[in-house]
């Protein structure tokens, strides 16, 4: 990506916000790591000015002392709210401090001979190559520099006179370091903006990827699940005919054997057939419920869906889901009328999720007396449906996750994870949301709504 240019998802203005922002923070630790650098650097000279100047130790070593000091307080600042603010106000101030002293031991020892013209150069280098100053600074700091080195040499004891050329050398040196230190700091500049630039296009492409994978990773739950409802919708197709015969015949059977006349005067005989008629029945409810699963259009939109009632939908997954339910005391309340449009299969799958869920959740903590209450009402042209347990609750740290793709608070082995994850896009094909409430140690409930038959 170009200099300058934005990233997809994020504006010029924003970029640069973005920029100033982390460059701030970036500015912040560098002036306290270099100020910590100044002031050993600023002692350490004390060693120049034994092997240089003894005779003038002891006043440069106060001034070191004292410059340290100084650039010290600055340091103590830059840690507070104002040094955050004002981060490169207090940098050019703590530089220009030892600029500062050592133009004061040039005009006190040698003038434009003095070594200690060096210290100015150094000083202007690290500015522009090691601290992150903007151009502009770095060009008023470098100008500042040399107007400090003239001034010290002019003021010198001979008035600069003898030395003039060794001035003109050492301040057209300061000027070319000046200059260097002015363009290292431009394209320093640059390549800082360049790879904040790159970063933030990194960090979105890693948020694309991302979604990308929560994408795949849905994708991939939802074919786990549109497998094993093909192979229940196999299954059940193979046997609903072979199933059907012999419990039609059963049941012709018996309604034949009930018209008998020993039937008829015998109770208990009577009584035996009765149980066996409904329980053919209830074994003619169970294959018309898979019959739902068998015969399921694939692919088929929900604004092309069917009208179907509710009450039926949630009677089958409670037929499909009753060896779970034993011991359970299941409740409805819903109004007289039910009639819904959308994938009736789907939504017997979402409510056999949801009950079955909650029948693990209550065994598994040993629920005193389990219970389940379903119940819906109308809102505007929706049906919104509630399925709530007596059970343990979910955790708060977990109620947010729920609907995530292969989270699961079951033991390994028992789940995968996927059951609500699906069911909260089946209800989302359906125009609605599928959201969880609990109390923990209470009780937990699932919503979702959905649309009127017209």
């Amino acid at each position: 990506m170009k200099h300058g240019q934005s990233t997809s998802a994020v504006s010029t203005g924003q970029l640069h916000t973005g920029y100033q922002a982390e460059l701030s923070d970036f500015r912040l630790v560098f002036s306290r790591g270099g100020a910590y650098t100044a002031i050993a650097l600023v002692l350490l000279g004390a060693g120049l000015d034994y092997g240089q100047y003894p005779h003038l130790q002891v006043a440069f070593a106060a001034v070191r002392v004292l410059v340290s000091l100084l650039i010290a307080g600055i340091i103590m600042i830059l840690y507070s709210e104002y040094g955050k603010r004002f981060t490169s106000g207090l940098t050019f101030l703590w530089l220009l401090l030892p600029q500062m002293m050592i133009s004061w031991m040039i005009f006190r020892t040698d003038g434009a001979q003095s070594p200690y013209y060096v210290g100015l150069n150094l000083a202007i280098f690290a500015s522009g190559i090691a601290l992150p100053f903007g151009l502009w600074q770095n060009v008023v700091f470098g100008g500042v520099s040399c107007l400090l080195y003239l001034l010290a040499c002019l003021l010198h004891r001979d008035g600069g006179t003898g030395q003039v050329g060794a001035l003109l050398v050492n301040t057209l040196l300061l000027l070319f370091a000046a200059v260097a230190s002015a363009v290292y700091t431009f394209f320093n500049e640059r390549a800082r903006f360049m790879l904040f630039s790159l970063k933030v296009e990194v960090s979105e492409k890693n948020t694309e990827l991302e979604a990308i994978n929560r994408k795949l990773v849905d994708i991939k739950g939802q074919l786990l699940q549109q497998e094993k409802m093909a192979a229940i919708g196999t299954l059940a197709a193979g046997l609903l005919h072979e199933v059907n015969n012999p419990v039609n015949f059963s049941l012709m059977a018996i309604e034949v054997a009930m018209e008998e006349p020993a039937a008829k005067f015998e109770s208990a005989l009577h009584e035996c057939l009765t149980d066996a008629r409904q329980g053919m029945q209830r074994v003619q409810h169970i294959v018309s419920d898979l019959k739902t699963f068998a015969y399921r259009k694939p692919g088929a939109e929900v604004e092309q869906g069917t009208p179907f009632l509710f009450e039926k939908a949630l009677e089958s997954s409670m037929r499909l889901t009753s060896h779970e339910l034993r011991g359970v005391a299941t409740t409805r309340d819903l109004p007289a009328d039910t009639l819904v449009l959308g994938d009736e299969a789907a939504i017997i799958g979402v409510l056999i999720n949801l009950i079955s869920n909650a029948v693990v959740a209550m065994r598994k903590a040993g629920t005193v007396v389990p219970a389940i209450h379903t119940s819906a009402r109308w809102i505007e042209e929706r049906l919104h449906i509630t399925v709530r347990d007596n059970g343990p609750g979910i955790a708060s740290e977990n109620l947010a996750r729920v609907f995530e793709p292969f989270f699961t608070t079951r033991d390994v082995g028992q789940g995968l994870g996927l059951g609500l994850s699906i069911s909260y896009a089946v209800i989302e094909r359906h125009g609605g949301v599928l959201y969880a409430e609990s109390e923990l140690g209470s009780w937990a409930a699932f919503s979702f709504d959905l649309p009127r038959a017209s």
